[in-house]
């Protein structure tokens, strides 16, 4: 058999693979968004950890400014001012452009604060003015009585002698109108409470200024401190209560309404007008308080000055009298008004 010519071998490789990975370029794209996780969750724990303060000055840190509009190089650095100058690195025309409201940080976050525009109310505007505006107009009605107590009776020549028995002065506890006995020029006759014509008189003035007035009355009786006691047990202590209930019916008897008497008390000799003098006449009185705060719900505003012939309706016929001394128990002389004796 005749040898076959040799026919050429060709060996052909085939890939029999299912495909292969695409490199390592996945994993770089992974490890970026990792990242960018972990910086975004650092952010949110350092925005709550922080004071409302410091994210203020991040945000105003990281705001955007618009450029300066000036075309022009002479100004500033350009035109002779070193960096370090003041103002030098300072654009006139630039702005923040954006403005951040940041919510204030949660409570235990550590270093809260207020801020100055929380709006939360300040000590000033809790303040009200009312209550030191009701004092200041009380401080005037005080001062307006006192006054027109003082001229009233300066005005009136027949009683021109009992303006040192009437005693007027400001006190802690209120306006305080004092009914004072002089040497000779006695309140009530000795031991007794019913009071003289010019004492009525003094107190129906008194009444008619204080009767539009909004306070409350505290009345008291004082005497001297020289003994005095009846067989019955009467002393001066009685003796100045009931000269201080005299004092009350009276000045109800000029109008002055039963419920603005807050109080009515004898005090003997317990408060001497005079310490140093205890048994000086002068620490026989009565007292009349208009006591402080107790008109503050009803002011009533300050009023002209009235005139004499109305504050006191009988002036009158206290011009037709007189003060006439009468010698009293204690070999003194007493003076009161008495009607005149026309010549004949």
């Amino acid at each position: 058999m005749a040898d076959a010519p040799l026919q050429p071998i060709i060996i052909k490789k085939i890939n029999k693979g299912h495909g292969g990975h695409h490199g390592g370029a996945w994993k770089i794209a992974y490890a970026d968004f990792v990242t960018a996780m972990m910086a975004f969750f650092l952010l949110l724990w350092l925005l709550n950890s922080v004071t409302q303060e410091q994210l203020e000055g991040i945000s105003n840190y990281f705001a955007p400014v618009t450029a300066s509009t000036s075309t022009s190089g002479s100004g500033d650095i350009l035109g002779g001012k070193t960096i370090t100058e003041e103002g030098a690195s300072e654009s006139s025309t630039s702005r923040d452009a954006v403005t951040v409201d940041l919510p204030p940080p949660k409570a235990g976050s550590g270093g809260e604060t207020e801020s100055e525009d929380s709006g939360e109310p300040t000590p000033s505007d809790n303040a009200d003015p009312t209550e030191e505006q009701m004092k200041q107009k009380e401080e005037e009605q005080f001062e307006q009585a006192k006054e027109e107590l003082e001229e009233t009776l300066a005005g009136i020549p027949q009683m021109k002698q009992l303006a040192e028995s009437l005693l007027i002065d400001n006190t802690p506890e209120g306006l305080r109108i004092q009914l004072i006995d002089q040497d000779g020029l006695a309140m009530f006759p000795s031991g007794g409470a019913d009071m003289y014509l010019h004492t009525k008189k003094l107190i129906e003035l008194v009444a008619q200024v204080i009767i539009d007035m909004p306070q409350k009355l505290a009345i008291s009786g004082h005497t001297d401190a020289v003994p005095f006691h009846t067989d019955s047990g009467y002393s001066n202590w009685e003796l100045s209560a009931d000269r201080a209930n005299s004092a009350r019916r009276e000045v109800q008897h000029f109008s002055i309404p039963e419920d603005r008497i807050s109080r009515v008390v004898g005090k003997a000799a317990t408060e001497p007008l005079l310490p140093d003098d205890p048994k000086n006449a002068r620490n026989r009185r009565l007292s009349i308080i208009l006591l402080r705060g107790t008109g503050a719900n009803n002011p009533a505003a300050p009023q002209p000055p009235k005139p004499a012939e109305e504050l006191l309706p009988g002036l009158n016929e206290i011009k037709r009298q007189q003060l006439q001394g009468t010698p009293d128990t204690n070999g003194g002389v007493t003076l009161q008004l008495v009607p005149q004796i026309e010549a004949q």
